[in-house]
């Protein structure tokens, strides 16, 4: 079982979805709705579950403006989806993490943004605490937060920055120029 973070889901929703910056560049990551999609593939041929932890879906409704029932008819009428709640699993698992970070140094000890506030914290920990909860061993988020804390966690976490592109189309079509 994986887990989408808000930035993956977006581009999985629409793919006209502004990209994440690609770290090497510094502009909009070329393709990013591509790898998304050849990620979902993937996934779906290898029948792997998708896990939408109920924050993420929070934060991506939010925005989803008149697109709010598109979107939810997409994650529940595909079998390949399930959201799941911040249950009691859940919370024990982001309390334990939350007490190992104050343990460790504080709160703010594993995120990237020293600046970043209590609540970000508490509700990318809650994203993560989800995923493992649910038993899922991997987390796709463009979050520098939410990434360290899945690693910590002992998830594997990927940017869309490091997904594969799809492959080329073996079949081509070659344009010829017109006779003069």
């Amino acid at each position: 079982m994986v887990v989408l973070d808000s930035s993956i889901l977006l581009l999985v929703l629409d793919p006209n979805a502004k990209a994440p910056l690609d770290s090497a560049t510094g502009e909009p990551l070329e393709k990013a709705a591509e790898r998304i999609e050849y990620l979902i593939e993937n996934l779906t041929v290898d029948k792997e579950r998708i896990l939408i932890p109920t924050p993420v879906l929070s934060e991506v409704l939010v925005y989803a403006g008149d697109a709010l029932q598109q979107y939810l008819e997409i994650l529940n009428g595909q079998s390949a989806f399930r959201i799941a709640a911040f249950d009691q699993k859940a919370a024990i698992e982001a309390a334990l993490a939350m007490r190992d970070a104050i343990e460790r140094g504080g709160h703010r000890i594993d995120s990237a943004n020293p600046d970043a506030t209590k609540t970000k914290i508490k509700f990318d920990r809650q994203i993560v605490a989800i995923a493992k909860a649910e038993g899922a061993h991997t987390v796709y988020s463009d979050d520098d937060d939410v990434h360290n804390y899945a690693t910590r966690a002992g998830l594997q976490a990927y940017r869309t920055t490091e997904l594969n592109l799809p492959p080329e189309d073996p079949q081509q079509s070659l344009h010829f120029a017109p006779d003069d």
